[in-house]
């Protein structure tokens, strides 16, 4: 057995070896789970299939009164009452909202955002991956209640669209998958506009001015010195509070955060070198002088803070954010609005056919077709290039992976309907869709991603291929890294 295994580390103080065992053999393989990379879709698709069986159960009505469960908050003498539904759509998805402003943050800073001949090919392509899939919904549902549901073929669901790229395995080469992610972050703040311009109900000047305070407050404390920590939260609060006043939707105010929180860390690598060196020469001498574990807290306070400011608040916060978020509030949020009652739902519901046609279409053809146009227009004006590695054929699975749109598509779903036969339909176009989108994409990448990669490329880790600095040269650097 391997000596630097669990089972032979040296156990804790207080511990009883059967049980850290037993512990351990629980864990292990969740945590091998969560390591993999399509774990974050393959939760979400397991609680959006529980959802539609209990929606579709003989105790549907219970799934219904469920969401309808109120919360009630005192602050003081003041209660606020709301739904658990409204809780999870508008509050807790307000921190997958501060995870996607975390996100664009860093591709503006030091990724495929941070220059125009990088960002050229994406931004085209998610450009055209929004607006065809948009047109093709108006062109079919062009008036009405059911004409509000544009919006919705537009997104695409990062986590599942990842996670069903990696079941491509060595096939997908690290610039596909780079490229993927640039054009689903710029999906998402396309979404995001379309949320704050088009899906808000009227604006109440007091209730900006409110947010705007709150904005102000977060963007003095990095100036004050103050790094991320609890006490940015009220500021958050405070813009989330202004956010719902003025009418525009509150997790709004999540990517808000995201994109004032400071980007560029204290120490930086060589200063963490630094201090920490430092800081445990300060603790050898005092270990030989014989002090007291009280004289040692001082040394270790130095190489804790080193530890922290060693990387950018922003990306300390997002990696913290990451498993909160793909195992828990968005499994969570499909939990709550992927169950649609299909009883009563059938071609005889009004605007049925051409509300499901519209988001079906629309993200299983108008995403690939729009990414495509998009970017072959940025290309034949010489704005940009394909990148080493990918041709039209992986230009293709990109766009095919982008249209599955599950949680955002769902979430836009939710502001665009009024009338609850036509979410039914939106949310069950929104699970057709993206099963189908998913076949056409591992399909696709069958058939169109004909070489596999080399071993040292396959392996590479997803923080490694998440960070799209290297995006117009990561076949050449990959493999060094892998070998280092």
């Amino acid at each position: 057995m391997d000596a630097n295994s669990p089972s032979n580390a040296p156990l804790p103080p207080d511990a009883w070896l059967p049980a850290r065992r037993l512990a351990q053999s629980v864990w292990g393989p969740v945590e091998r789970f969560l390591h993999v990379e399509a774990a974050g879709g393959i939760v979400l698709l397991v609680t959006a299939a529980i959802a539609l069986t209990w929606a579709n159960s003989p105790w549907y009505h219970s799934y219904e009164v469920l969401w309808e469960t109120p919360v009630t908050l005192a602050i003081g003498n003041r209660p606020i009452e709301f739904s658990l539904h409204f809780f999870i759509n508008d509050v807790l998805m307000t921190i997958f909202f501060l995870l996607v402003g975390l996100e664009i943050k860093r591709e503006i800073v030091e990724g495929a955002l941070s220059n125009m001949q990088r960002a050229a090919l994406p931004i085209a392509g998610a450009l055209g991956g929004m607006l065809v899939p948009a047109a093709i919904y108006l062109a079919l549902n062009p008036s009405g209640p059911a004409r509000e549901g544009w919006g919705v073929p537009m997104a695409t669901d990062i986590a599942f669209a990842v996670g069903v790229l990696t079941l491509l395995g060595k096939r997908v080469p690290a610039t596909l998958r780079v490229l993927l992610l640039a054009v689903a972050i710029i999906d998402d703040i396309g979404a995001i506009l379309v949320i704050a311009i088009f899906y808000s109900s009227g604006f109440n000047v007091f209730g900006l001015m409110l947010a705007l305070t709150g904005a102000i407050l977060l963007f003095l404390l990095p100036k004050l010195g103050v790094r991320p920590s609890l006490l940015y939260v009220p500021p958050i609060a405070i813009v989330w509070i202004g956010m719902y006043e003025a009418g525009v939707h509150p997790t709004i105010a999540g990517v808000i955060a995201g994109l004032i929180f400071p980007a560029k860390s204290w120490f930086g690598k060589e200063g963490f070198l630094r201090a920490s060196h430092e800081a445990l020469d300060e603790f050898q001498s005092r270990i030989a002088g014989k002090h007291t574990d009280r004289d040692l807290l001082a040394p270790l306070a130095k190489i804790s803070q080193a530890r922290r400011e060693a990387l950018s608040p922003a990306f300390r916060v997002e990696t913290w954010l990451h498993p909160w978020v793909a195992y828990g509030i968005m499994p969570l949020f499909a939990f709550a609005n992927a169950g649609v009652h299909l009883g009563g739902l059938g071609f005889d519901t009004p605007g049925f056919t051409p509300v499901m046609a519209g988001i079906v279409i629309g993200l299983v053809v108008g995403k690939p077709l729009g990414v495509l146009l998009g970017s072959w227009l940025v290309i034949r004006l010489r704005f940009a290039s394909l990148p080493d590695g990918i041709n039209w054929g992986g230009l293709f699975v990109v766009g095919a992976v982008a249209g599955i749109g599950f949680t955002m598509a769902i979430f836009i779903g939710e502001l665009a309907f009024s009338d609850p036969r036509l979410l039914g339909v939106g949310k069950l176009g929104v699970l057709l869709a993206t099963a189908l989108a998913a076949t056409v994409s591992l399909l696709a990448g069958r058939f169109l991603l004909t070489t596999e990669q080399p071993e040292s490329i396959a392996h590479v880790s997803a923080t490694e291929i998440e960070s799209t600095t290297e995006y117009w040269t990561a076949e050449e650097q990959v493999p060094a890294k892998a070998t280092e």
